[in-house]
């Protein structure tokens, strides 16, 4: 990992994040956007995108050094441009916006030695309120974090050798892997080589830290493909040709609120080859002004929309000057959720991802290698006491609903969320487990999201929930939440769709019950929940859920 001089020094010129729309200008409102087949000037993309313009002006991960000069001034005098540059260091307002910040530090494969799981916990303890948060993409979340503290929170992080530089922003976001790499006995190969290979060549390096938009990447060569390519920019999954260690490339996956399952390159990339590929493919995105244009329309899944697998391969042929093998990645089975008890590791299930400092810290003190999964779950390395892991307040045996259950950061901290969800989670997986023997509703995944950013990945879960809105009679908004159902990352993905929309906070229980209870009742031997939706009509659901079922207009 980049210690915090070479960062700086690499990232030079860098950006500013993803969500910037407030500085569009109304001349830039009126331009209207260049049609798929022109060549945008960047005249016009400086003039149509605040963001691109901002990363122009002031590099944003220059910002460290303005910190004194920030906190001198305070932070009501902090200009709105120098917010949004601060997301370049992983920093975020939090809810509501008075002066605290969310931090998310980045971390390669989600691997942390004991030193550093210290390090974060002393952070939460001092300057943090005592909470952590583990997210989908095996990072960690801190909160409440003042701005005069960040000088000693940056401090602390270098020195134990992290980084969330990049974190957010338009870069190379944390490239995941699978959590038992190098652990599991059935892997294809080991993966974290080429994961720490990727990081030291796109974290801090300043020709990926001004991208379009924010990218994606997953490397795994585990069986079952863990690390969710089909939702990641990029996906490298891990495969063996004729005893050669080397991968299949998924490309355009994503979520949002224009989802997407990434499609295969049909190309065989030698495990040697790996970070020259993902480089090449990012080269052709980024140097393609017609994704600097609109930001709505700037991820790489847009591209392959426009071009396709086909072309984006021929791309990246004619940049490197050589044609690849063909190749055809093997459907994997499900992904599994690495919980419980195996040799060389322990799996824990972390409730809603949330974990206090003093539990890092006591963690740290057991003094095992500690990796992230993509559950927002702990993997232990070694011969682990789960006695300890208990007392810490991480039994293993929770139970796999819980382990599984997914929720955004959402309330209170998260600007965007207009309902409640990890709480509201705690209540749901709460019911079912008060309602169904555990063996009843194993391999049941909950995700729950509070707005349409899908951090919590609703649109893959087996019952997805989207918070929303509801207005009563009197005209008073109220919590709601779609529901989507036919989703699922168990091969082959599938995008879930909205089947009940805008059910009321205190009606969704009774609805999510139905539904689990009419797969109970009707499913075949070892039918998953999605499987059984698949084959179950709408208004068969809907029966189950006792309500009507939305009319979802379809894509000519």
């Amino acid at each position: 990992m980049l210690a915090a001089s070479r960062c700086v020094a690499r990232f030079g010129r860098l950006p500013a994040d993803g969500r910037a729309s407030l500085f569009l200008s109304d001349d830039a409102m009126s331009d209207p956007a260049p049609k798929a087949t022109e060549a945008p000037s960047l005249e016009l993309v400086l003039k149509r995108n605040s963001v691109e313009r901002l990363k122009r002006e002031k590099s944003p991960l220059g910002m460290l050094d303005e910190l004194p000069a920030l906190i001198a001034a305070g932070y009501e005098d902090v200009p709105e441009e120098d917010l949004v540059r601060l997301k370049w260091w992983g920093l975020y307002h939090d809810k509501p916006k008075i002066g605290t910040f969310m931090l998310r530090v980045k971390i390669p494969g989600g691997i942390l030695s004991p030193a550093q799981l210290r390090t974060i916990g002393e952070i939460s303890n001092l300057h943090g309120r005592g909470e952590g948060e583990l997210t989908t993409r095996q990072n960690i979340q801190l909160h409440y974090l003042e701005l005069a503290a960040l000088p000693d929170v940056f401090d602390r992080l270098h020195s134990s050798g992290l980084t969330s530089a990049g974190a957010c922003g338009d870069t190379v976001r944390n490239i995941t892997g699978c959590p038992v790499a190098g652990l599991a006995h059935d892997e294809l190969f080991d993966t974290r080589s080429v994961v720490a290979q990727a990081a030291d060549f796109f974290y801090g390096n300043p020709d990926y830290s001004d991208l379009p938009r924010k990218h994606k990447i997953s490397i795994t060569a585990c069986a079952d493909s863990c690390a969710a390519p089909e939702i990641n920019c990029i996906g490298l999954v891990g495969a063996l040709r004729g005893g050669e260690e080397g991968f299949g490339v998924l490309v355009g996956g994503g979520l949002s609120s224009v989802p997407r399952i990434a499609r295969d390159l049909g190309i065989w990339v030698p495990k040697d080859d790996a970070v020259e590929v993902l480089a090449a493919i990012l080269d052709e995105w980024r140097e393609d002004l017609r994704y600097r244009v609109s930001r709505v329309k700037a991820r790489l899944k847009f591209m392959i929309d426009d071009i396709g697998p086909e072309g984006m391969r021929a791309r990246v042929e004619t940049r490197l000057g050589r044609r690849f093998d063909d190749f055809t990645l093997p459907r994997s089975p499900a992904p599994g959720n690495h919980l419980g008890v195996h040799d060389g590791w322990v799996g824990v299930p972390v409730h809603l991802g949330l974990i206090s400092g003093d539990q890092l810290i006591a963690l740290a003190d057991l003094g095992h290698e500690v990796r992230i999964t993509r559950q927002q779950n702990l993997v232990v390395v070694g011969d682990v006491d789960t006695a300890a892991l208990e007392r810490i307040g991480l039994p293993v045996d929770a139970g796999a609903l819980r382990g599984d259950a997914i929720a955004c950061t959402g309330e209170p901290h998260c600007n965007f969320s207009v309902t409640e969800t990890k709480t509201r989670m705690d209540g749901l997986v709460q019911l079912l487990e008060d309602t169904f023997p555990r063996e009843q509703i194993l391999g049941l995944r909950l995700h729950l999201d509070g707005c349409p950013h899908a951090c919590a990945q609703h649109w893959v879960g087996d019952i997805g929930f989207q918070g929303t809105t509801v207005r009563d009679e009197e005209g008073r908004r109220h919590q709601a939440y779609d529901i989507y159902l036919r989703g699922s990352l168990d091969r082959p993905a599938a995008i879930a769709r909205p089947v009940f929309r805008r059910v009321p906070t205190e009606e969704l229980d009774a609805a999510v019950v139905g539904l689990v209870s009419g797969w109970v009742a009707g499913r075949d031997e070892g039918e998953t929940f999605r499987s059984f939706c698949d084959r179950t009509s709408d208004d068969e659901l809907a029966q189950l859920a006792g309500r009507e079922a939305s009319v979802v207009r379809r894509a000519a």
